[in-house]
């Protein structure tokens, strides 16, 4: 038997101390949370479209805008009470689930689609509807096309990556229609195309579609089919595993939807913080301690309304009557207005 002197044992002692040091080390820095990363980085890292009018789009400063940007605006202002310590990151359709996997974003605002699969196959979750929309086509008018039936033996563009192109499958399938269809790696790509001559119709989401067709040189030339074709619940991504941090995000989208409902504005917050009713109370954090209970201050919700507004006033400034677009709010109406939109009460 080998015999093992004193101060061997000593220094294998301290090399097995240092080892499991490391290995704590290491275990402290994997147990660390998305907020505490944000943190400590000074920053909320965004994944943001390609440019997408009213969703993601810079200005002509160079800073970004949208209804997509406002979640990550309000989420900086929740969390450095600064909205503009939000950081965005442009992302291709086909990159942007790898993005948010990898750790690259720590949440991913970018018109993308609720579906079964991405929410359970790709380690990813959703968090909340932000916006309802659904999938329709763009023609030119000179073609004479007036309906999506119409387009029976057509080429049709399509943006990699999406699930417009599945979509598309399923509709033409099931309506035992035929079609070609030229698929881009990017939004512009996609765009240029359509505009070349290359297909005959575009098709995406139709809030896209009539953001996009302001980037045609002559917007008056192409229309939108009447038809939807799909169902496509919209809303920001954070990955698996940080239950916390998908709370903080998901309550986020409700907190602006509860502040509209509330008549909570940019103009009248602080005064309403003064108000005597309990839903508006608790909502901006003058009774209980809901901010808290999310790992954030009790006024989360007056930090975002001064921010960005409430829901209804960033659907107007970036989508609605407002905005170049001019989008009704449709479906997207609060439910007390007889839309879809709804959010869990604070308590």
């Amino acid at each position: 038997m080998t015999r093992i002197s004193l101060p061997a044992l000593r220094g294998l002692a301290g090399a097995l101390a240092g080892i499991g040091l490391s290995v704590a080390m290491a275990g402290t820095a994997a147990a660390q949370t998305t907020l505490e990363r944000i943190k400590q980085r000074g920053n909320l890292i965004c994944g943001a479209s390609h440019g997408v009018a009213g969703f993601s789009l810079p200005d002509a400063q160079g800073q970004w805008r949208g209804f997509d940007v406002d979640i990550c605006r309000a989420l900086a202002a929740v969390i450095f009470n600064d909205q503009e310590k939000a950081k965005y990151i442009s992302l291709a359709s086909k990159d942007r689930l790898t993005a948010l996997q990898s750790g690259e974003i720590d949440v991913l605002s970018r018109t993308t689609t609720w579906t079964l699969g991405r929410d359970a196959g790709f380690g990813l979750n959703f968090t909340a509807i932000n916006y309802f929309d659904g999938q329709g086509f763009l023609v030119r008018k000179s073609s004479g096309v007036k309906e999506v039936k119409a387009l029976d033996g057509a080429s049709v563009c399509v943006a990699q990556g999406t699930t417009t192109e599945l979509n598309l499958a399923d509709y033409f399938r099931t309506h035992g229609m035929k079609y070609e269809v030229i698929a881009f790696a990017g939004l512009d790509e996609t765009i240029q195309a359509y505009e070349a001559g290359r297909c005959d119709a575009y098709t995406t989401d139709l809030s896209q579609l009539a953001a996009n067709r302001m980037k045609l040189k002559v917007p008056a030339d192409h229309e939108l089919l009447p038809e939807m074709i799909s169902k496509e619940p919209l809303g920001p991504w954070v990955r698996q595993g940080d239950d916390a941090w998908f709370d903080i995000v998901r309550w986020t989208v409700y907190a602006l939807m509860n502040a509209e409902e509330y008549g909570i504005t940019q103009a009248n917050v602080d005064e309403m913080v003064k108000s005597t009713n309990p839903e508006i109370r608790r909502l901006l954090g003058v009774e209980g301690k809901f901010g808290e209970s999310l790992g954030l201050t009790n006024d989360w919700v007056v930090r975002i309304v001064k921010a960005v507004g409430n829901y209804g006033e960033s659907f107007d400034r970036h989508l609605g009557a407002k905005s170049p677009l001019n989008l009704p709010r449709g479906m997207n109406r609060l439910w007390t207005q007889g839309g879809l939109q709804y959010a869990p009460p604070v308590r």
